[in-house]
């Protein structure tokens, strides 16, 4: 059976640590940011653990 191939775009938005937890940018910061406060966007530029629940698929399109 051939390997599994990567998705590329899963790929491009998620990342593995050194320890293999699931990594993720998080969503609502490309525009209308005026209106947010600061403190809301400088938390949404932080990468926050991809969700228990998620984790599974992720992982099978990680090809991992």
């Amino acid at each position: 059976m051939p390997k599994m191939k990567t998705d590329r775009g899963a790929a491009k938005r998620f990342k593995v640590t050194g320890t293999g937890r699931l990594r993720r940018g998080q969503a609502m910061r490309s525009h209308l940011l005026e209106k947010k406060a600061s403190t809301r966007t400088r938390r949404l530029g932080r990468e926050v653990d991809v969700a228990s629940a998620d984790l599974r698929q992720v992982r099978r399109l990680l090809g991992r």
